[in-house]
């Protein structure tokens, strides 16, 4: 197979992550075209060696491009989406899938209509310490509860104070990776949550977010995201009728609790999770693998979090929507 040429709508700070591993680090494919709307795009194209437009759409109907990605704020996505597959194109859009539900859903559609391949871009799932977590959870047996949090320094980017174009705060931009990576790790839905949310920093959209859930197998947990303090932390705690596994995805650490007894385990070191969301992309748009993370997965996160937000907005318990 030869190499699958790619555009790259939105080469900023985290498009240009997607960029530049696509040219260094990812065997299989090549960088075709990059849009942004700056002057500052021309430059990178020069030094990637592609080709530069200002205007997404002409990358998406550029001839030169087989397949492309997104990586702009969610409320662009539908129409982002919609280009695509009338060209006939493969997307991957960074995670959240979309700003709401019926945006989500709508892009799913879309594309299973079109029979067109649609992935979306959770890369939490490529962290060594959730993998690993998801490989030992079994050894803790029957699981009863667990919490989870997602911790990180106040947002620095403008368009996150922007609800027309981040459509939420940390809902949309935080506890989507936990609830994925939840839904991932256990193979278990949430059925309903309830949650509370304040606004400290952010002065358009919610910067903390705590949940209380219920998910299939009358399992517990609690999840707390927030952009609020000068500290950051990732952790996982699963509470088994054999024990506890417990691991931080930020700090790299991963062990087990047997009555007073922690033992560490071993796991991969550090890795860039772009570069293998990356290449099991290729491998599946070349027919040799399977969707990495498919659009009905970046779907349920994204309900998921429009349902915190229903809660946090009305003070009550919701029943999350499935399928």
């Amino acid at each position: 197979m030869g190499e699958l040429a790619v555009g790259v709508i939105g080469s900023g700070r985290h498009g240009s992550r997607y960029a530049n591993h696509i040219v260094r680090d990812v065997a299989g494919l090549k960088l075709a075209a990059i849009s942004r709307r700056s002057s500052e795009g021309a430059e990178q194209a020069a030094a990637w060696r592609c080709v530069w437009h200002r205007d997404w759409r002409t990358l998406v109907r550029d001839p030169l491009v087989d397949a492309v990605i997104a990586v702009v704020p969610p409320a662009l996505n539908l129409e982002i989406a919609g280009c695509c597959a009338a060209e006939g194109k493969p997307l991957l859009l960074e995670k959240p899938l979309a700003a709401s539900g019926a945006a989500a859903a709508a892009i799913v559609e879309l594309y299973a209509a079109r029979g067109l391949p649609l992935t979306t871009g959770q890369t939490l799932r490529y962290n060594p310490v959730i993998r690993k977590l998801r490989e030992q959870l079994p050894s803790v047996g029957r699981l009863y509860s667990f919490s989870a949090n997602q911790r990180l320094e106040p947002s620095t980017l403008d368009w996150h104070a922007e609800p027309e174009l981040a459509g939420a705060g940390v809902s949309f931009h935080t506890a989507v990776h936990v609830f994925d990576a939840l839904r991932w790790m256990t193979g278990l839905e949430v059925r309903r949550l309830v949650a509370v949310s304040r606004g400290h920093h952010n002065p358009a959209l919610e910067d903390l977010l705590t949940v209380l859930v219920e998910m299939g197998d009358e399992i517990v947990g609690t999840i707390d995201c927030s952009k609020v303090g000068p500290a950051r932390s990732g952790r996982f705690e699963f509470v088994g009728s054999d024990g506890q596994l417990q691991g931080d995805q930020v700090h790299g650490t991963l062990e087990t609790v047997r009555g007073m007894t922690v033992s560490r385990l071993r796991f991969g070191g550090p890795c860039n999770t772009i570069i293998p969301l990356l290449r099991d992309w290729q491998a599946f748009l070349t027919g040799r693998g399977s969707n990495p993370v498919s659009g009905e997965d970046g779907l349920a996160a994204v309900r998921l979090c429009e349902a915190c937000l229903e809660s946090a907005r009305c003070g009550v318990w919701v029943t999350v929507r499935q399928g």
